[in-house]
């Protein structure tokens, strides 16, 4: 037998970093209502266990081998190594000839469940064991006495053979019970949640791991064929790097220059406006920028289709086809509808850590906020995302859609402080034309412009005009034109 390490892994990558696997020799607890995925991730639990050549035994209680074994074809999996044990009541006790009248046959079938596991347990001698579930030995002990006289007795007895057990349950008993959570030497819950509209969405914890750091917190994750795929709780303080936040320009000197210079390497610029001002294209002049200094970009769309995006792009001479073909630009339409904040927070992490992205692009922030399930959830999970960007070194940029047109407007979430760098983008109305105005309300990394701009969309794209000194209240929407001596004060000041 191989030599086998001081944890039994699970063999899905975000749960290892997780729970750093499971202690040997040790019982624990995998809980949740049914189709959280128990059996699945037990499973992987079991298959990995057979790939690194330990013994591995799968008892049943419920589940015939049938239904299990077409669970696991269902994912492509081989159970090759992985012995399956169903113990399920014969037929014969189903007959009403053999029930018993004045004695109920659960003492009997207790005691003949708890014999026939050791039985098999000691033919095998398997290193890893996995119970499901801990409903039927409930409801064969009857009392909760002998319910935990019961998982004491396996626990010590699959302790002294050095077996780490993973015992199932479905949380069908009543909600105080917690006899498992005392015994157990770590306790993982899974949840599912219903979203009223969209796919379901599905979340763990670690409720307790005896002498062993865990990532406490929510962890999201997914099944798909294949098995589960767990994303961690991003923590943005284990993700520092080293880089030069050296300032990066675009090719527009008057953007440069209200910029202060341009924007900061490993900084947040929120993009903040009505709907139709230009924020997504206005976005994709930093794309450009990141195409002529030769790195990689990567852009999260969740409100604007593809297709119609690429097509305005066009429109401004952007060929973003062309970007993605030379493998500088990924580009991702997200549905917020099937996306957990955890799944999002991996992609990302996966577009600046394997492929390199320096710039990286999420717009909407509407769209985002939909796959949260509260306001506070996105404020966190938008901090610790734009935290490690920022010490990875990426820029980030994030277009916010605010409510209204002119006036006083609102956002649906206010993140400006989150942000390094915010541009406000307005609309106003002169000599009977609707234009658009920018500027730049706030830069923690240097010095900006104050003024207010002018900027177009046309063929060219975006271009910014000389400061509207000329006007007063431009951001309220209804400016008023300056008498020229006040005008002429304004700009020698």
């Amino acid at each position: 037998m191989t030599d086998l390490a001081e944890y039994a892994l699970f063999g899905i990558k975000g749960l290892d970093d997780v729970t750093k696997g499971l202690a040997r020799a040790r019982l624990f607890l995998l809980e949740g209502s049914p189709g959280t995925g128990k059996t699945t991730i037990a499973t992987q639990w079991l298959i990995a266990g057979a790939a690194a050549g330990e013994t591995c035994l799968y008892v049943t209680l419920s589940e015939t081998e049938a239904e299990f074994r077409a669970g696991a074809a269902s994912h492509g999996w081989s159970l090759e190594g992985v012995d399956i044990f169903e113990l399920i009541p014969p037929e014969s006790l189903l007959d009403d000839d053999q029930q018993q009248s004045l004695l109920y046959s659960s003492d009997l079938e207790l005691g003949e469940t708890t014999k026939r596991i050791f039985e098999r347990f000691e033919t095998l001698k398997p290193n890893r064991v996995v119970i499901d579930s801990l409903s039927e030995i409930r409801l064969l002990a009857q009392s909760s006495l002998r319910y935990r006289r019961q998982i004491l007795a396996l626990k010590h007895y699959f302790s002294r053979h050095n077996a780490t057990v993973l015992m199932l349950d479905d949380m069908t008993a009543e909600a105080n019970d917690r006899t498992m959570h005392s015994i157990a030497h770590g306790v993982v819950r899974l949840e599912e949640l219903s979203p009223d509209y969209g796919s379901e969405r599905r979340r763990m914890r670690v409720i307790k791991y005896r002498g062993q750091r865990y990532r406490g917190g929510y962890h999201d994750f997914v099944i798909d064929t294949g098995g589960a795929r767990v994303f961690p709780r991003l923590v943005s303080a284990e993700h520092k790097t080293l880089f030069s936040r050296e300032p990066m320009r675009t090719g527009s000197p008057e953007l440069n220059a209200l910029l202060g210079g341009g924007v900061e390497r490993g900084s947040s610029v929120l993009i903040l406006g009505p709907a139709g001002t230009g924020k997504s294209l206005l976005a994709l002049t930093f794309i450009v920028a990141a195409m002529e200094r030769q790195e990689k970009a990567a852009m999260f769309v969740f409100d604007e289709e593809l297709g119609l995006l690429f097509d305005r792009a066009r429109g401004l001479n952007i060929d973003l086809q062309a970007f993605v073909d030379a493998g500088k630009l990924l580009i991702e339409q997200v549905d917020a509808a099937e996306l957990s904040p955890g799944e999002f927070s991996e992609r990302v992490r996966a577009c600046v850590e394997v492929q390199q992205a320096s710039t990286v692009i999420i717009d909407s922030l509407n769209g985002y906020q939909a796959a949260m399930p509260a306001e506070q959830a996105l404020i966190l999970h938008m901090h610790e995302l734009l935290q490690y960007l920022n010490r990875q070194g990426a820029s980030t940029f994030l277009t916010v859609a605010q409510h209204g047109f002119v006036g006083d407007m609102k956002a649906p979430v206010d993140v400006t402080y989150l942000a390094d760098t915010v541009i406000l983008l307005r609309y106003f109305e002169a000599q009977a034309r609707v234009r658009r105005a920018i500027s730049v309300i706030k830069k923690r990394t240097s010095a900006h412009e104050d003024t207010i701009r002018e900027f177009r969309i046309d063929a060219s794209g975006v271009s910014l005009g000389q400061p509207l000194f000329n006007f007063h209240g431009v951001l309220r929407g209804v400016p008023t034109l300056v008498d020229k001596s006040v005008a002429d004060a304004i700009v020698a000041d």
